[in-house]
């Protein structure tokens, strides 16, 4: 399949490396508002064509799906592009800076019967997938209770330093997949409440750190998340991974740093380590996060070729960002947001 990007900022490069990995699909074009930087990428990656009009591109080359890697200023306004045009598209997460625009995104890509996919890959990475297919064993019975913690002293403003100037900063960018993550592990939400706290400011606008409490899937697991990026120094520095503990009336599971699975029931603890994949073009910082984008891409591509339902479509993401959202609304309100999936 022949496809283009959108985008030549700092994670371009890690998506068209993963794209590389995977066999019957290359990148034909690319599209940056500043042209000099598109031509710097593609110059790297062997690109052919070289664009700073994205509907020109769309005419021109036709690919058959766009990656679009924009910053989230960018999602809606290439994606629907991608729409009018009958593209499919794969957008980056957050899919967008609100509800409301997440919600015509997907409606316009209904509207043109065409496939719209988001790049979600947090749930993707190794040891999530092993812990994942542990609770679908069934190995501690139904979970109960459930935490979730990525908290980190790593300056992420050093390689993307519009993040600073984000009023919503921490439940949009990592939020995002803690919340997606959960949702795969425990099924939809019925409730959330959550804080939130500026300890950098005014040096970053948005809130970076955050607790969520959430009632999660038909057994009503209470989980928390608990997320920060606060630049002070830990003790033990575990970024990029997300460490977890989660009970049920048979066992527990704990997902701890170094990618260490321990499963703990009557029978002992059983231990497992799940590192992710190595590859020379993985930043060793971002190294499991990066990793992950493989997998991700290889579901979404068999998804556009109709050989599997993609993990996660833009319908499916509405269901993470009402989330993310509705997080933004408990904080600001002091409240217990409930949520209806009828």
């Amino acid at each position: 399949m022949r496809f283009a990007i959108f985008g030549a900022g700092f994670w371009p490069r890690y998506q068209l490396s993963a794209w590389r990995e995977i066999p019957g699909v290359e990148c034909v074009a690319i599209y940056n508002r500043t042209r000099a930087k598109a031509e710097a990428l593609a110059r790297d990656f062997h690109i052919p064509a070289v664009y700073d009009d994205a509907e020109k591109l769309l005419r021109e080359v036709r690919p058959d799906f766009v990656d679009n890697i924009t910053e989230v200023g960018g999602h809606k306004p290439l994606s629907l592009l991608c729409a009018r045009h009958g593209i499919p598209c794969i957008c980056q997460k957050p899919m967008a800076a609100s509800l409301a625009d997440a919600e015509e995104m997907v409606a316009a890509f209904r509207k043109a019967k065409t496939p719209f996919l988001v790049h979600e890959n947090w749930r993707s990475q190794a040891p999530m997938l092993a812990l994942r297919q542990r609770l679908a064993e069934g190995v501690i019975g139904t979970p109960f209770r459930a935490r979730f913690t990525m908290v980190s002293g790593f300056d992420c403003w050093v390689n993307q330093p519009a993040l600073a100037d984000l009023e919503q900063f921490i439940l949009t960018d990592l939020g995002t997949h803690l919340l997606d993550t959960a949702r795969a592990c425990f099924g939809e939400a019925s409730s959330l409440y959550c804080q939130t706290h500026r300890t950098l400011a005014p040096a970053v606008k948005g809130e970076n750190v955050a607790t969520v409490m959430l009632t999660m899937g038909a057994a009503r697991t209470s989980v928390v998340i608990e997320m920060a990026f606060a630049k002070t120094p830990l003790e033990r520095e575990c970024f990029p991974e997300t460490l977890a503990f989660i009970e049920g009336p048979l066992g527990s599971i704990e997902l701890g740093s170094a990618y260490r699975l321990r499963v703990t029931t009557a029978r002992g603890t059983q231990i497992t380590r799940h590192p992710p994949m190595r590859y020379a073009w993985a930043d060793p910082a971002y190294d499991i996060a990066h990793a992950s984008i493989v997998p991700c891409h290889a579901n979404l591509l068999a998804a556009l070729r109709g050989e599997v339902a993609a993990e996660t479509t833009g319908v499916d993401n509405l269901k993470t960002l009402q989330l993310v959202f509705g997080a933004y609304d408990s904080a600001s309100r002091n409240v217990v947001v409930h949520f209806s999936h009828e």
